[in-house]
């Protein structure tokens, strides 16, 4: 193989020297008046919700770098103590490592390339895997044999179905039924591997009794295998931060510690007290870390066209299910307003590439005097966001500073991102 292969290349961000710092989003924009999306890095919010979730959940924590894998913050969440990251791809096998060399990585990916495999195996040390079918076993012991390696010295996760209430829904591709779950731990065990459970709830989880669901079923599956289970990794889907619509009132999210306890009440109740805990957070760790600014190229009525969208930092949100919170940045220059500013009204939002698929899902709640060359800044993006843009139409916003406040800090935002109401903005 090419040297490339073994070694992806890792593209290293601005120094922290190197990026601008501001207080506040709304300082950056205005002093800026930037004309493509600013994203806005709060290092400093980044490391306080890593460590609160460090020490809410009691097990190894391993950060799941497909959320965001930016080296920035990657660094920072090494130097806040993640010594442990979930990778599922030889660039995010570099990313890891260029940020923590001696941080452990967990390649729970089910499905995998058995090149991935051996580089896996092989340049990157890597012990733990996942899967949720018996070729895939298949593959890593032919690699395991062809390295002459100690099966004993590998971990193999059973990946389970699991099904729950979830802004992303993430049962359908990948998890054994528990009847095929225990086969193969029986077949992994019979081999002399370490044979561990996991599962994933989905991202953003809105029904916390989801967990303890999960669980019962790896119990299940533990008793029917009837092969001793080192670990159990409850996987990710902690949920994070967002708007609410305070016209139509939800009950909170739970606090993650009262999620966590909750997760150990059905982990005692389940008979796995005794065995490690591996999670495998994400959202819950960076979604509030950044915010973009983004400016209003074009107010058309009720419609407002933004130099961002769905293919850019704003894919998170298509779904419908994510609450973006937004804040109004009036430009100064702009000496007259059509409307008042403490009128809120929904804005559709329309993206900044030429197809027409590129609409939000759900309005902005703007104040009514929102204008062509205002800034909006759009918080708590830190998940996906960044991970899953494009450069389709040559847009690919990349620019980046720091600020110091989180983004919900100080006066409330302007408004709120919220489900569509029928004929309340143009279709």
């Amino acid at each position: 193989m090419s040297q490339s292969r073994f070694a992806p290349q890792v593209v290293a961000p601005p120094s922290d020297a190197a990026r601008p710092r501001f207080a506040s989003g709304r300082e950056a924009a205005l002093e800026l008046r930037p004309d493509q999306p600013v994203y806005c890095f709060r290092p400093q919010v980044l490391a306080a919700d890593a460590r609160a979730f460090l020490d809410a959940f009691p097990g190894k924590t391993a950060y799941a770098v497909k959320t965001n894998g930016e080296p920035m913050v990657l660094d920072v969440l090494a130097r806040t103590g993640i010594n442990a990251f979930d990778v599922a791809s030889p660039a995010e096998f570099a990313a890891a490592r260029a940020a923590a060399p001696e941080a452990e990585l967990l390649y729970m990916h089910p499905v995998k390339a058995q090149s991935d495999i051996r580089l896996a195996l092989e340049r990157y040390r890597i012990r733990t895997t996942a899967l949720d079918h018996e070729d895939e076993v298949a593959k890593i012991l032919r690699i395991v044999r062809a390295l002459d390696l100690d099966p004993a010295d590998l971990t193999l996760f059973v990946r389970i179905a699991s099904r729950g209430e979830a802004a992303y829904e993430l049962s359908r591709k990948f998890g054994a039924a528990p009847g095929h779950a225990a086969e193969l731990l029986q077949r992994i065990d019979g081999l002399g591997i370490r044979c561990g459970l996991c599962f994933h709830v989905g991202s953003q989880v809105e029904d916390v009794e989801t967990y303890a669901r999960a669980v019962a079923v790896a119990a299940e599956v533990r008793e029917a295998s009837r092969v001793p289970v080192v670990a159990l990794d409850v996987g990710g889907g902690f949920p994070a931060a967002y708007a609410t619509d305070p016209r139509r009132p939800v009950p909170p999210m739970p606090p993650l510690p009262q999620i966590v306890s909750g997760l150990m009440a059905a982990v005692e109740k389940n008979g796995f007290s005794g065995t490690p805990l591996v999670a495998e957070p994400g959202r819950v760790i960076v979604a509030r870390a950044f915010s973009v600014i983004v400016r209003v190229l074009l107010k058309k009525g009720q419609r407002l066209y933004i130099n961002d969208g769905v293919w850019s930092s704003l894919s998170d949100s298509w779904t419908g299910k994510i609450l973006l919170p937004v804040r109004h940045i009036p430009d100064p220059a702009r000496r007259r307003r059509a409307g008042r500013d403490d009128r809120i009204e929904p804005f559709r939002i329309y993206g900044a590439t030429c197809d027409s698929v590129d609409v939000l899902s759900r309005p902005f709640y703007l104040p009514e005097s929102v204008d062509t060359g205002d800034w909006i800044e759009i918080g708590h993006i830190g998940a996906y966001s960044l991970s899953l843009r494009t450069r389709f139409n040559g847009f690919y916003p990349d620019t980046f500073v720091e600020v110091e406040t989180p983004f919900e800090a100080g006066d409330a935002p302007a408004g709120f991102a919220e489900p569509e109401r029928r004929g309340a903005v143009e279709m």
